[in-house]
C-alpha cells in the first residue's frame, strides 16, 4: 500500500515538474494565444493566467491534464491536455474552456476585433 501511495507521489511530483517546466509555459502561452491572437497586450481579452496546481492529474488517455485560471478568475477556466512528445517537447494536444470565457471571447470576435482564432 505505502508503494503505491509513493508511486502516485512520485508522479505528481514529475507531472508538476512538468507543468512548471519553460516548455510546457511556452506550450500553454502558444495554445492562449490560438484563443485570443491578442492575448497578453492590452487589446487581449486574456491578459494573465494562472496554474491550479491542484488541479494537476494523469489523463487516462494520456498526457497531463490541469486547470488554469484566467485573468485571475476562478470562472474563466481553461483546460488544456498537455502531452510530452518526446524527451523535451511538451505541447498543448488538446483543450477546453468555460463557457463564460466561450462567450467573451466570442463578444471580442463579433466586436470585429478579430482578436479569435477558430
Amino acid at each position: 500500500m505505502i508503494d503505491k501511495q509513493n508511486k502516485a507521489e512520485k508522479l505528481h511530483e514529475e507531472m508538476i515538474k512538468v507543468v512548471k517546466s519553460e516548455e510546457a509555459k511556452k506550450a500553454i502561452e502558444r495554445s492562449l494565444i490560438i484563443l485570443d491572437r491578442n492575448a497578453f497586450s492590452s487589446e487581449g481579452i486574456i491578459q494573465s493566467y494562472e496554474v491550479d496546481y491542484t488541479s494537476i492529474s494523469k489523463n487516462p488517455m494520456g498526457g497531463i491534464m490541469l486547470t488554469i485560471h484566467i485573468n485571475g478568475k476562478e470562472e474563466l477556466d481553461y483546460h488544456p491536455i498537455l502531452m510530452k512528445y518526446d524527451k523535451r517537447d511538451v505541447k498543448v494536444d488538446s483543450s477546453s474552456y468555460s463557457p463564460i470565457l466561450d462567450r467573451l471571447l466570442q463578444e471580442g470576435e463579433e466586436k470585429g476585433e478579430k482578436n479569435v482564432h477558430r
